[in-house]
């Protein structure tokens, strides 16, 4: 081994859970896992998922979207980010409540568009990986959870205020 280097361990020399016990910083090779990688941050574990089988459950969670939905998207960009930006945190009021963001739709609602809209930036929504998979347990979880943002920013495209999707996800209308 080269002086300075670092020998770092490998699968076959420790249990996974030995690594994750002694080594809490290393990330497995997720293009080599089938489930999302137990990591632990601080004194919480979370999952980490590989960043293309993330997008790929994004990409599905929009394509099972009912027809009427997919073909009545307008001048929309769907990306994956790890973290919300302080920016994006500050103008959604976030920051100074520690709270952190799942998804952000930033564009015109098309119930606010008009004659006047036209030669515009793409609308933009962001699914924010890292906060989603803290939230989550496992896999099954994340699927759930990425659903449920996709639908939720989706809606805001078209118009529908958080207030009012906030009483639709609680069952009071």
């Amino acid at each position: 081994m080269a002086p300075g280097s670092i020998k770092w361990p490998t699968l076959h020399q420790a249990s996974r859970d030995e690594q994750l016990y002694r080594y809490p910083f290393l990330l497995y090779n997720e293009a080599q896992a089938s489930e999302p990688a137990l990591i632990t941050s601080g004194l919480e574990a979370v999952y980490a998922m590989d960043r293309e089988r993330f997008k790929g459950l994004v990409a599905g969670a929009v394509e099972d979207l009912p027809e009427e939905v997919l073909t009545s998207l307008e001048n929309i960009d769907i990306v994956v980010e790890d973290h919300p930006t302080p920016s994006q945190l500050g103008r959604t009021g976030l920051l100074r409540h520690g709270q952190t963001l799942l998804g952000l739709y930033e564009g015109v609602p098309q119930t606010k568009r008009g004659g006047h809209y036209g030669l515009v930036p793409p609308d933009k929504i962001t699914i924010f990986q890292k906060p989603i998979e803290a939230s989550c347990r496992h896999d099954a979880e994340i699927t759930a959870e990425i659903q449920r943002v996709v639908k939720h920013e989706i809606a805001h495209h078209f118009g529908i205020s958080e207030a009012r999707l906030q009483e639709i996800e609680k069952g009071e209308g």
